[in-house]
């Protein structure tokens, strides 16, 4: 008797299937993505940022249908820390695999999202995995490791208890550790012209800690020290150069401490204040060659 069941309930589920096997393959064709993949769980550390921009937005939304939408996971997976994630083109996008590795090999744009990220959650780059099913893996390699990081925290948190105080306003505090910055940093030639690394200049590490620093290195330590104070800024990109730019008394400002720090033929010290808290006009006027930049990509904050 049982094996009679058996046999009638394999008739009625071959019936079934034969009956509507296109329907069935129909939907698995169309459906396939949410049947063999989920995008990957979002894990903010505690340097994500909440801003979003003109440029790029954080999103929670992991299923592109645009170029856009590709960029924006970057952003968001960047900016939230994370080593690894992973999602997925959807089959009615059917060029998104082409937009992604036209993202990964752009350092423009790689450059770009790193400008607007917490310097810890910057990456050297980005390396992407394609699977079957449209599944897109990206890692990124990080500029901070957990020992430089707590080196330069260390550092901070000196510097501003010794040089800080709840009186002063904010622009107070910025020119104290703009002063600060170039009065104990030197601009890293060896590396710039001679191509010889001795220190982590590209980095606040190279600044804070080794004494030596490129462009990147004193933007990336003004900018933490602008997010310890809860003042709203990002780094801005020219070609060969990158300054931060800074949002105070509801104006925006662009604050350069390279080249406020000169190098010049007699090895002195210099502080100087051209570039400090100045307007795009100012900006403008002043030099139109290494702070020119692309304004369709570094706009002001939403």
């Amino acid at each position: 008797m049982k094996k009679l069941i058996y046999v009638l309930i394999l008739i009625l589920i071959f019936f079934f299937t034969f009956s509507y096997r296109e329907n069935i393959l129909s939907y698995a064709t169309k459906n396939y993505e949410n049947l063999f993949f989920t995008p990957s769980k979002l894990e903010k550390n505690e340097y994500t940022r909440s801003y979003n921009f003109k440029y790029v937005q954080n999103t929670d939304t992991f299923i592109p249908n645009n170029k856009q939408d590709i960029l924006n996971i970057f952003y968001t997976v960047v900016n939230s820390g994370m080593d690894e994630f992973s999602f997925y083109c959807k089959s009615e996008y059917e060029n998104c695999l082409n937009d992604v590795n036209d993202i990964i090999k752009n350092q423009n744009i790689v450059s770009n999202i790193n400008n607007f990220v917490h310097p810890y959650n910057t990456c050297k780059d980005f390396k992407t995995d394609v699977y079957k099913y449209g599944k897109i893996t990206i890692k990124s390699n990080k500029l901070y490791d957990s020992y430089m990081i707590d080196n330069v925290n260390f550092e901070i948190e000196k510097i501003i208890n010794e040089n800080i105080n709840d009186k002063m306003t904010d622009k107070e505090k910025i020119k104290t550790i703009h002063d600060y910055i170039i009065n104990h940093t030197k601009y890293d030639q060896d590396r710039s012209d001679k191509k010889i690394i001795k220190y982590k200049s590209d980095t606040a590490f190279g600044a804070l800690k080794e004494g030596y620093a490129l462009c990147g290195g004193y933007a990336d330590s003004m900018m933490l020290f602008l997010e310890k104070f809860g003042i709203k800024n990002y780094k801005i990109a020219s070609e060969n150069h990158v300054w931060n730019y800074v949002f105070l008394d509801n104006e925006w400002y662009h604050l350069d401490l390279t080249w406020d720090d000169p190098v010049n033929k007699e090895g002195k010290d210099i502080l100087d204040y051209s570039y400090f808290l100045i307007t795009d006009k100012d900006l403008e006027k002043l030099d139109k060659s290494y702070h020119t930049y692309d304004k369709t990509v570094y706009l002001q904050l939403n």
